[in-house]
């Protein structure tokens, strides 16, 4: 009867840990720092914040090759430390990275997500993060915009007609 007793009272304080934490994101463009953001890109304290609580960030046009960084900024307001197991992109050209240490109750942080701007035209792309958030334990972040052709650029190549047989 005790081991049946401990058990449950493990399983109890596991399952109100694991349900105790909520994330609320704002926005950050890399474009708004004060300086461009370094390699390291640690630059989150630089930035302005745009005043919107979303998982959306629409890039509008950008320019080819230009910085495809972009940050979402992110709160703990659970009341226990929150954990992001994984964050993927949903292709090769769309590269998240997160912070690795237990974010506390109160605390901020950012997801950096890099997109690759070699690849012209319009996008919308998803980084799927996997948390230990209570109400949900995936969220997704949705990137989208342009990327404008490069000014060099060569013309397509198109088929020249064939003229009619005789």
């Amino acid at each position: 009867m005790k081991k049946i007793f401990s058990l449950f009272v493990v399983l109890f304080i596991t399952i109100s840990f694991v349900s105790a934490q909520e994330m609320e994101f704002v926005n950050y463009n890399a474009g708004d720092c004060k300086k461009a953001a370094s390699a390291d890109e640690k630059a989150g304290a630089q930035m302005s914040q745009t005043g919107t609580v979303a998982t959306d960030w629409n890039y509008g046009n950008i320019k080819n090759a230009s910085t495809g960084f972009r940050y979402f900024k992110f709160t703990n307001t659970g009341s226990g430390p929150l954990v992001i197991s994984a964050a993927k992109g949903s292709c090769g050209c769309t590269v998240p990275s997160y912070p690795k240490e237990p974010i506390m109750p109160g605390e901020s942080e950012f997801i950096k997500v890099k997109y690759d701007t070699k690849r012209t035209g319009a996008f919308t792309k998803y980084v799927t993060l996997t948390t230990n958030a209570q109400a949900n334990t995936t969220t997704r972040l949705k990137i989208s915009g342009t990327v404008d052709a490069p000014a060099n650029a060569p013309a397509p190549v198109t088929k020249p007609a064939l003229a009619p047989q005789k």
